[in-house]
């Protein structure tokens, strides 16, 4: 294609050819020489014009000459088996790719450049420092702890599991950041709730009329509240009903509220909200309500019957209450006190950080209980093992191919 191999790490303007010796295009080649290249192999980069029928002949001419198309994730996948990248930087590659959000992508860069693995391994580091301790000591097992070592292992085990609940609320933070909420607006008809998810998404999303059910099926919109991803879902008014459509509509409804992290029960302050109104709602999911139409009518105490859910007032006309309402929103995700150092994580991440607590916690009840030091070294190989997952220490190939074909593009 070329005519020649640039030299190694210079960006070079060369004309690309076809098969005949024409010029498909005008770019700049680069050659990276392994190892220091991304997947830690030779690596030839075309820099070409971005017009799709231009590219498509200069990857034609690419296979021809006997590439072919990455699979999905397939550089990040060589780069991490070539020790170019563990797991989180692997995973922060594609993080920020799908990035939503401009903190989303921040994060992302954060966890590729290696934050996350750093303060896994930190506590690897004194796992294992604790366990070479602990294992000593079976070698020598007429040398049982004395007081002074087993009250200071203790202390450090406490400190583990206050370093390890961090980095997990951090983490639960950073989850929400990547995949964000889900947050579905239901009441009754003509409740305002059209008029609610209008005002949130500044712009016209749902048509609001004064007719009731003017609402059949759900509605989703995305918006984001101080970088955290929201899925906004405006769905049928709540009612009996025998007409086919509108049943539908509420059965559909009812779904949406099943799959959601948040429901927003919205009701006409003038009209209040009546003791069986919630009894239908999904009893898992956390229920705010949200008293509309206050421009209308005047604002009272929380109507019986609510379960204790908090109530935010405003008016989706006037704009009344909507700061309060994203912050609420704000605050059921968890997004409270959220700091640039947090994490950007994956569900993967927070159940390995769970079962390694978890492990760390009966290591501490074992010790207490002086039920033997091996039962505390064994527990503390486990949450080793758990991080271990984590990085991409201890991981099972078909974790790898299920982490590495999500990707959305060969990158």
């Amino acid at each position: 294609m070329l005519g020649c191999l640039p030299k190694t790490r210079r960006a070079c303007l060369c004309s690309f050819r076809d098969a005949e010796g024409q010029p498909i295009d005008q770019g700049i080649a680069i050659f990276y020489s392994g190892p220091r290249s991304f997947t830690g192999e030779d690596i030839l980069e075309l820099q070409g014009h971005g017009g799709p029928v231009v590219l498509d002949l200069l990857l034609t001419r690419c296979l021809e000459l006997g590439a072919r198309l990455a699979h999905p994730g397939e550089f990040t996948q060589r780069a991490y088996l070539n020790g170019k990248l563990d797991l989180v930087q692997a995973e922060a590659v594609a993080d920020l790719i799908e990035s939503s959000t401009s903190l989303a992508a921040r994060l992302s860069i954060r966890s590729l450049q290696g934050a996350f693995s750093t303060r896994i391994r930190c506590l690897v580091d004194q796992l294992i420092h604790l366990r070479t301790y602990l294992e000593a000591t079976l070698d020598f097992s007429e040398d049982d702890l004395d007081f002074q070592s087993g009250a200071q292992i203790r202390l450090e085990l406490d400190e583990l599991s206050t370093s390890i609940g961090l980095i997990l609320t951090e983490a639960r933070q950073g989850e929400r950041i990547r995949d964000g909420l889900t947050v579905v607006i239901a009441g009754r008809p003509n409740a305002g709730k059209s008029s609610l998810l209008n005002a949130l998404v500044q712009y016209d999303a749902a048509i609001v009329t004064p007719i009731p059910g003017t609402t059949r099926d759900f509605l989703r919109c995305d918006m984001q509240i101080d970088g955290l991803p929201v899925k906004l879902i405006d769905t049928a008014g709540i009612c009996e009903t025998t007409e086919l459509v509108e049943v539908e509509g509420i059965r559909r409804a009812y779904r949406q509220m099943e799959q959601a992290d948040l429901i927003l029960w919205v009701y006409d302050t003038r009209l209040g909200l009546e003791l069986d109104e919630l009894s239908e709602v999904p009893p898992a999911i956390p229920v705010t309500l949200v008293r509309n139409k206050v421009d209308l009518g005047p604002v009272g105490e929380a109507s019986p019957g609510a379960n204790q859910a908090p109530v935010i007032a405003l008016s989706a006309l006037t704009g009344f209450g909507l700061a309060e309402l994203r912050q609420h929103v704000k605050a059921k995700a968890g997004m409270d006190g959220l700091g640039e150092g947090s994490l950007v994580a994956r569900r993967r991440h927070l159940d390995a950080l769970r079962r390694g607590l978890d492990a760390v916690q009966r290591a501490a009840s074992a010790l207490d209980s002086g039920i033997g030091v091996e039962v505390v070294a064994l527990e503390l190989f486990e949450a080793q093992r758990a991080f271990g997952e984590i990085t991409g220490d201890v991981t099972p190939d078909d974790l790898l191919e299920h982490i590495f074909s999500s990707f959305c593009i060969g990158k």
